[in-house]
């Protein structure tokens, strides 16, 4: 039996390629209330194709799913070292009630994939007025 040195760097790469092999990967969001009051969730996903993403609405839940290929001018047993994430991925979201489901759009420029979920009108803040009583 042949003895081993152990080397850390050559580990950490072999975990590294691993765990690009399976893919899982989350892309950041931010999610915040216009001035419209309709809410937007802004995800990155640079390097994609506008077909490769799917924004699904289904039983109170907004999906944002796709897959970003390994690049095909890549080798991976060539590869050093991997810190992008590929393969598949997929964020979910719950809708508060006020959102109006058939008002929501997408976008996507620039790797930025822009969701708006407008609110509906009846869930609209509304200022009551105070009459005097007699």
């Amino acid at each position: 039996m042949a003895i081993v040195r152990f080397d850390p760097v050559r580990e950490l790469s072999r975990l590294q390629a691993a765990l690009a092999d399976e893919g899982a990967w989350v892309p950041p969001v931010d999610i915040y209330e216009a001035a419209d009051k309709a809410l937007v969730i802004k995800a990155e996903l640079p390097e994609l194709k506008r077909e490769a993403i799917a924004v699904t609405v289904e039983q109170g839940a907004l999906t944002i799913s796709g897959e970003r290929p390994w690049p095909a001018d890549v080798p991976k047993g060539d590869v050093r070292r991997v810190e992008r994430r590929y393969g598949k991925f997929s964020r979910r979201f719950a809708l508060p009630t006020s959102v109006d489901g058939a008002g929501i759009a997408a976008d996507y420029k620039d790797g930025v994939l822009t969701v708006r979920l407008p609110i509906r009108e009846a869930s609209k803040a509304r200022v009551v007025p105070v009459s005097i009583a007699s």
